[in-house]
């Protein structure tokens, strides 16, 4: 369908494959690293020495970046989790770039992709397993999921439901967000798509306004994406260290 067009990938930058493996250059690669030169510039930026007086771009940032601190990363993981401040920082502004510059028009919104969310999901659990371990030990950590005073012989099933349950939490992550840019995208499309369907001076006017209002409720949109999923992470993170989470 001409309408998903724009969610197929192709190559910029033709490169050789290594081990099967094709490491040309998409679209989706290219925002990327613009994502990651904005986060890095944006952070570096707010973290200069402070005057007496803040205010401007370096104002904004900076309230973004002590709303993150207190009301994500605190308010889920304790100040102890502080360390994981930068971590979902970056992840934060990351997904937020990318969902911004995706808004371009001929770019590509790399969180419309399965692979890139998937990819971010498997990091926080990475994350979330290793900072387990390092808090618990890493047998402590996996008998954990078996509740106390479980009877021996369900022990090894509550085990499996309790792993999969784990598993569903990066699964959650990568397709809330992949399916929320993926529609969005889509419902744009859609509207834009009327105006050649019916392609009448008189008719146009209506789907070109609702498609004005959409992207500039999809700018919205796309910073709520990145907060749940920084959310989300953090309380993962939180409930990986507590054991009252």
């Amino acid at each position: 369908m001409e309408l998903l067009e724009e969610f197929e990938l192709h190559p910029v930058f033709n490169l050789p494959k290594i081990f099967g493996v094709d490491l040309s250059i998409t679209k989706a690669v290219i925002v990327m690293w613009v994502a990651v030169a904005l986060t890095s510039v944006l952070v570096i930026y707010a973290g200069r020495k402070r005057g007496l007086v803040v205010g401007g771009l370096k104002g904004g940032v900076e309230a973004i970046l002590e709303f993150i601190r207190n009301e994500i990363v605190i308010e889920n993981i304790g100040r102890e989790g502080l360390v994981w401040y930068p971590f979902i920082t970056a992840l934060f502004f990351f997904i937020l770039f990318n969902n911004l510059l995706g808004l371009l028009p001929g770019s590509f919104t790399p969180t419309s992709n399965i692979n890139t969310t998937a990819t971010l999901a498997i990091i926080v659990f990475l994350s979330v397993i290793v900072q387990g371990m390092i808090k618990k030990g890493p047998i402590k950590y996996w008998l954990k999921l078996v509740p106390k005073g479980v009877p021996a012989f369900l022990g090894p099933f509550l085990f499996i439901i309790e792993f999969v349950s784990l598993l569903a939490k990066p699964l959650s992550l990568a397709v809330r967000l992949f399916a929320n840019m993926f529609a969005g995208h889509v419902v744009l499309g859609a509207f834009l798509g009327l105006i050649f369907f019916f392609g009448s001076y008189f008719v146009a006017p209506a789907p070109l306004l609702i498609t004005v209002a959409l992207r500039l409720l999809e700018v919205m949109f796309s910073a709520i994406q990145a907060y749940i999923f920084a959310m989300l992470s953090s309380m993962y993170i939180g409930a990986a260290i507590h054991d009252e989470h």
